[in-house]
């Protein structure tokens, strides 16, 4: 097929690459602009445009889509290459802009997009952090026709996938995209034996994902040892889990919640043991914390970090 792709992250990247190797022509790249990033702050471009780049894939990224948004004439220029390129079909994932329905009528087949999660759980910005964070024992993936709605199109297939116990965002990412980039391949491939059925969301079950914000990232150890722990994996690795240490901002990018009936203030570390790790004391139950980073240093297991940085006998603020 001749497919218009709409992405930006790695995630995006991956399904894209999957649709080039199966041999399908990729006409055009839609893309976020290019952001800064790094120490130096200088425009890096999005993991799907260095892709297209090093492929000789046209490229557009336009600020915005909507012929009544604040880019009206941007908007109307990307339409304008819409329609004028040929294809049959756009495929999404992961894109960051609203498709208007200006945009979604386009293209001759639809619009599909790749989704991370077993709808209608998780609709939204951010479903692989929320599913961690919220304890879930599985998710998936989601090919769906687009409309509208905020991931409320009709479900083409869906593949469920565990959510392992030590799973962190970054982990389970990276499994969804690579099933994510198959799971389009064969629904390409059964779209053009006519053999993908449409099938209507479920109205009960309906959850949202709201995108991940910095502020999140601080933890308060008044909440269950066990909710900690799962904030610390679904914000690895971004915005990473972060607490207060002696006026020093310390990342914990691993733990385990352990049980404890300690009568300690939320926040007092019971003890730090270069093998054992630090343990916290929460609402309920306790914290083994067992790889933190201190600002502008690595991430390092607890033994080597302790060695820099006593933490006996402190709290958390």
């Amino acid at each position: 097929m001749k497919i218009i792709f709409a992405g930006t992250p790695e995630f995006a990247a991956v399904a894209l690459k999957a649709l080039h190797d199966a041999g399908h022509q990729i006409v055009l790249v839609l893309t976020q602009p290019d952001r800064p990033a790094g120490r130096g702050m200088q425009l890096h471009a999005s993991p799907v445009k260095q892709f297209a780049l090093d492929h000789q894939i046209p490229v557009a990224q336009p600020v915005s889509l909507r012929l009544d948004g604040k880019y009206p004439e941007i908007a109307s220029e990307a339409h304008q290459l819409l329609q004028a390129t040929p294809h049959d079909i756009m495929v999404v994932a992961a894109y960051g802009l609203i498709l208007p329905l200006s945009v979604l009528t386009i293209p001759p087949r639809g619009c599909l997009n790749i989704h991370g999660s077993l709808l209608p759980r998780w609709r939204g910005a951010a479903p692989i952090h929320r599913a961690i964070e919220a304890g879930d024992s599985e998710t998936g993936i989601t090919i769906m026709q687009m409309d509208q709605g905020l991931d409320t199109g009709a479900m083409l297939l869906i593949e469920k996938m565990t959510i392992a116990a030590d799973d962190t965002t970054g982990s389970l990412h990276d499994k969804m995209a690579k099933l994510g980039g198959e799971m389009i391949v064969e629904a390409l491939v059964r779209m053009e034996q006519d053999a993908l059925q449409a099938t209507p969301q479920p109205e009960e079950g309906v959850t949202y994902a709201a995108k991940i914000s910095k502020e999140e990232a601080a933890l308060d150890f008044k909440l269950p040892a066990e909710m900690l722990e799962r904030k610390i994996r679904a914000f690895n690795p971004f915005p990473a889990a972060s607490a207060s240490f002696a006026g020093v901002t310390l990342k914990l990018w691993r733990a385990q919640a352990i049980s404890s009936d300690n009568k300690a203030a939320p926040g007092t570390i019971l003890s730090a043991d270069p093998q054992d790790g630090v343990v916290v004391a929460c609402g309920s139950g306790a914290l083994r914390i067992t790889e933190l980073q201190k600002p502008g240093g690595k991430r390092l297991p607890v033994a080597e970090f302790l060695k820099a940085f006593p933490m006996q006998g402190g709290k958390f603020d």
